[in-house]
């Protein structure tokens, strides 16, 4: 069969779900991209069809015998046309937008209580709407967990199948190719100004102060994709303005780096290489009035920064600029107290414009001129110019930096010097990772890692250390483009990449755990003498290799597998046949095995087993020593903190995860002794390894260090100390991956409780496949050791409890209620169903009743909160945090209070000017990247957090105006005791309801003069 797909149709849509049908079928080679028709095939009969859905009907009922029993429900069934007739009516280009959005309810509400469309299997059903989908306007802007969370956890699930995932990587680089002939930019076509071919010079500045982390990679690629796509010129620049962080040690790690992300720079140089130009230019600046320098210490510097203040410095004659100046370069005890600032608009509402220092002095040796340089320019200032000098036509950096867009033109035109086109792209951020230097380095400096390399680390070389696969990392983040949209990604798509690199070329291997290991031996009648056999090391790959594999009487079996085996059952031991177990011995407290008796049955069909199972030769031949099994130790590990997005107020050590490496003693197959430090293996059942720490001989006693490659897969890549929260809808776990640590919450000064909760939030929170239950069916918390996972215990104050089923009493008790009911059901049953109340008992229903009724004790939390009318006086842009905003706000007393809030991304500077808003004065003052910050700006955000907004007090309210809960009013506290989390208990009922007032457990926000409600969302949390 020949399938040909149109990479850009003339009309209709690209036919994803006909690649992605063709790769389930194994026709993937069938599959050609050209053309402008969305599909055509033709089958061993010469006959030819168009259009998508034709091709896939044509595919459905021309499948193989290997491929029929996957889809032969479908062909049963005429659900399967429904649904293909549905994906070109309802879902393809020509839909009207309301009618998509018709479809995409129905389609939700179809997948309610399914994983797939039509039957208990992937059908072609399926990926018909998934690849119609893959271009539907409405399902892009509309769909979400929170407003289509069946039909979105349906559309995760496919996007992560191995044919899915092929499809789209095919297609997009089919696009991509097409573009390159046509001249284009493909996926990153972003527009670039004024690009001629030939003539583009991009550049990559990095800071020698540290390791090159994987937002780094993304600028350096970018940069280097764009000199490449248009034949132009691509710089690495060090930034060496700052010699008290900068290291030759971190230029040279910077530099070997990107030659492994295979980047290769025309002309690489240093920012320091134009020290004297930069220094001529500053002069000038001070000669035209365009500078001064300031003798102001930093902190009143930054005070009048923030309060739109002139420094008493900025109109000091040229003459005395000239000379202080002339101080700072001497580095003279005068200068050394002295900053140079660019003469811009201290009342600018951008903080960037606000007079910043464009040098500073700094007596360190530099790492290349030495001690010839006492002043230093900043970065905001050496790079336009230097952008300008060196020849860069385009100038892409990440949103970070986007404020100061402004200045970096501003400094152009003061410099008089040639012009720099600017792009902004995207941030690559994942969840439950820290890219900030900073913040990395507080890790290194406290000891919590190894050093920059750490596996837990995302830097360049962390990963790398993990198992990442240079090849996938790039293919990667090529994929994410020069998009602007930020987003905060998970971890599964790069990791199963990567798999897709590694599973083809990775040798296979055993490992077998040593704890309470259960010896093997075959019984008389079937004794030999162990022998070696060389097998290979790839089953699908010879070119691998081989290995020698013993056969042996006298065996190894893993605990785990032996509990579970029966006598007279017959189980298959992989890459060798079948037994039979004649007898289990058992000790007598039943904790380990002392010895397994089998019987060979090498001939028995292997399909009708149920269990295969891993196994070592415990007996080697007598002439081959090197045969015997070999000491190894698996690691694993955690995030390094335990929230998926660190903001800019928090503080990293409140975060940080208490056990992060896991290690499991096994005894390992003698072929590992040959494997190389950073090679990539699979242990069979187990998963993918890189080998960290090879086999040494002067220490045979010494283990191998392997260290576990996530495979994309949920138990791989979730947080194993976070809450339970995860998100990411991931292939169904198969045998092959390792043990998943069960999670507990650290719950401090409350009782635990599992609460009730309703049908629909467990079909949300369930995968796609059974799994097993976190606390187990009894409630109990997990051990606090075994397998793979060492945990330390997270329940150890004194109330700390869990509630059964059976009588709840005492203050515990209380607490272990307003706990368990602070996360309520995703979808709680309507107050008129008597049917469900009747349902509920035990610790369900106690939890079900503090919801419908807060206790006293609950009523004497929420009046501890101070909550009341603010007004926005003033507001700028923080300083030192690209996210923050610092305001001056009035709430009533005789001083306006200074608050920092995360609003940047949201709400723009005119949007916050003289807003009447709610605020939480009574939190203890919190200094945020080093402004304190004496209150708290409550908001509703929606489900995703990329809509949030002011809440809105009554009309006629004024700054003071105090909000209370009617039947719970109270004198609020001074100040809260951090230790109580008492904000920490109340926030999560904090909601809107659908008329948009704002709530806690259903009882409205109020003061004097009405109700508190958002602008115009709904059903959004309160923060």
């Amino acid at each position: 069969m020949k399938i040909v797909v149109s990479p850009k149709p003339t009309s209709g849509a690209v036919a994803y779900g006909v690649v992605a049908a063709a790769a389930l079928l194994n026709l993937k080679n069938a599959v050609s991209f050209e053309g402008s028709v969305t599909a055509t095939a033709t089958d061993a009969s010469k006959a030819t069809v168009s259009g998508t859905n034709a091709v896939l009907r044509l595919l459905l009922t021309t499948c193989s015998n290997e491929t029929e029993n996957i889809i032969a429900h479908s062909i049963l069934t005429s659900q399967v046309d429904f649904w293909l007739d549905f994906a070109f009516d309802s879902l393809g280009p020509d839909t009207a937008f309301k009618g998509a959005l018709a479809a995409l309810a129905q389609l939700n509400a179809h997948l309610k209580l399914r994983s797939f469309l039509v039957g208990y299997h992937v059908s072609i059903a399926d990926i018909a709407c998934w690849g119609a989908l893959k271009t539907n306007a409405a399902f892009a802007k509309h769909a979400s967990p929170a407003a289509t969370p069946f039909l979105s956890r349906w559309f995760a699930h496919l996007e992560q199948q191995p044919f899915c995932a092929s499809a789209t990587q095919d297609v997009a680089r089919a696009i991509s190719l097409l573009n390159k002939a046509k001249g284009d930019q493909g996926s990153f076509e972003i527009g670039l100004k004024d690009a001629e071919q030939g003539k583009v010079v991009t550049r990559f500045p990095p800071e020698p102060s540290g390791y090159l982390h994987i937002g780094h990679a993304k600028a350096a690629l970018l940069n280097d994709y764009f000199a490449r796509r248009y034949d132009g010129t691509f710089i690495v620049r060090f930034d060496d303005t700052n010699p008290s962080k900068e290291k030759v040690e971190f230029e040279d790690s910077i530099t070997e780096d990107l030659a492994l992300l295979g980047i290769k720079a025309d002309r690489v140089s240093h920012t320091s290489d134009f020290f004297d130009t930069i220094y001529g230019h500053s002069l000038r600046m001070i000669e035209k009035g365009l500078a001064y320098v300031d003798d102001s210490t930093q902190e009143t510097m930054r005070s009048e920064r923030m309060e739109l203040k002139a420094s008493k410095c900025r109109d000091l004659p040229v003459a005395e600029n000239l000379r202080r100046f002339a101080e700072m370069t001497k580095g003279s005890p005068e200068g050394l107290g002295m900053a140079l600032r660019a003469k811009i608009d201290y009342k600018s509402l951008n903080g960037a414009m606000r007079d910043p220092v464009i040098y500073r002095c700094n007596l360190t040796p530099h790492h290349r001129t030495g001690t010839k340089w006492k002043v230093y320019p900043t970065y905001d200032f050496a790079c336009p110019l230097v952008d300008s000098i060196e020849g860069v036509t385009h100038a892409l950096r990440s949103m970070e930096y986007r404020d100061r867009n402004v200045q970096y033109e501003w400094f152009l035109n003061a410099l008089e010097v040639r012009r720099v086109h600017m792009w902004d792209f995207s941030r690559i951020n994942f969840v439950y990772t820290l890219l900030s230097k900073r913040k990395l380095a507080w890790f290194v400096e406290k000891g919590l890692v190894t050093g920059w390399d750490d596996a837990r680390f995302p830097t360049v070389r962390g990963i790398r250390r993990r198992g990442m696969t240079i090849q996938a990392l790039r293919e990667y983040i090529l994929m994410q483009g020069a998009s602007q949209k930020s987003l905060e990604l998970e971890w599964d798509k790069i990791w199963t990449l990567n798999k897709k690199v590694i599973d083809p070329i990775a040798p296979r291997h055993t490992a077998i755990e040593r704890a309470n290991i259960a010896k093997v031996k075959v019984v008389l009648g079937d004794a030999f003498t162990p022998y070696t056999k060389d097998v290979p090391k790839h089953k699908k790959n010879p070119e691998i290799g081989t290995k020698k594999t013993t056969f042996s009487p006298e065996l190894y079996l893993e605990f785990n597998d032996a509990k579970d085996l029966q006598v007279g059952e017959e189980v298959t031991f992989m890459d060798w046949g079948n037994v039979i177990i004649d007898k289990i011995e058992w000790s007598d407290d039943k904790s380990f095995i002392g010895m397994i008796e089998i019987r060979l049955n090498l001939d028995g069909d292997f399909k009708k087993t149920k269990k295969k199972l891993t196994w070592l030769a415990r007996g080697i031949p007598k002439d081959e020593p090197q045969q015997a099994p070999v000491r190894v130790m698996l690691h694993d590990f955690d995030y390094l903190i335990t929230k998926k997005k660190i903001e800019e107020e928090d503080d990293v050590a409140d975060f940080v995860t208490p056990t992060t490496e896991f290690t499991t003693e096994c005894w390992g197959d003698a072929n590992l002794r040959g494997c190389s430090k950073g090679d990539i293996i699979q242990l069979e059942r187990k998963g993918y390894y890189t080998v960290d720490k090879a086999f040494d001989p002067l220490y045979p006693n010494a283990p191998i260090d392997l260290f576990f490659i996530p495979d994309g897969r949920v138990d791989s890549i979730k947080s194993k100390a976070a809450p339970a929260e995860e998100s990411v809808a991931a292939t169904p776990a198969a045998a092959t991956a390792p043990p998943a640590a069960k999670k507990a919450k650290n719950v401090k000064g409350a009782a635990v409780v599992t609460a009730a909760k309703s049908a629909d939030e467990d079909l949300l929170k369930s995968p796609m496949y059974k799994s097993k239950p976190v606390y187990t069916e009894k409630n109990e918390f997990p051990a606090t050791s075994g397998q793979m996972y060492q945990v330390k215990p997270f329940h150890t104050h004194a109330l700390s409890a869990t509630v059964s089923s059976g009588a709840v009493t005492g203050s515990a008790s209380a607490a272990a209620i307003e706990t368990a009911t602070s996360d309520t059901a995703a979808f709680p049953a309507k107050s008129g169903d008597k049917a469900d109340k009747k349902k509920k008992s035990g610790s369900a229903a106690i939890a079900t009743a503090a919801v419908a009724a807060p206790t006293q004790e609950e009523a004497s939390i929420i009046s501890k909160l101070d909550i009341v009318v603010g007004k926005i006086i003033s507001v700028e842009h923080h300083p030192d945090a690209d996210s923050l905003y610092v305001e001056q706000i009035d709430v009533g007393e005789a001083q306006p209070r200074t608050v920092v809030s995360g609003l940047r991304k949201f709400i723009s500077l005119e949007g916050m000017q003289d807003k009447i808003i709610l605020v939480l004065k009574n939190l203890k003052p919190a200094a945020m990247r080093g402004v304190k910050s004496h209150a708290m700006v409550l908001c509703a955000s929606n489900a995703d957090h990329t809509q949030v907004e002011f809440l809105v007090p009554p009309p006629g309210s004024v700054p003071g105006d105090r909000v209370y809960f009617e039947g719970h009013e109270g004198t609020p506290e001074e100040q809260l005791n951090p230790k109580k989390k008492v904000w920490e208990m109340v926030q999560p009922e904090f909601k809107t309801r659908d008329d948009l007032v704002a709530v806690w457990k259903d009882i409205e926000f109020r003061t004097a003069k009405g109700l508190v409600r958002a602008a115009t969302l709904p059903g959004a949390s309160i923060k």
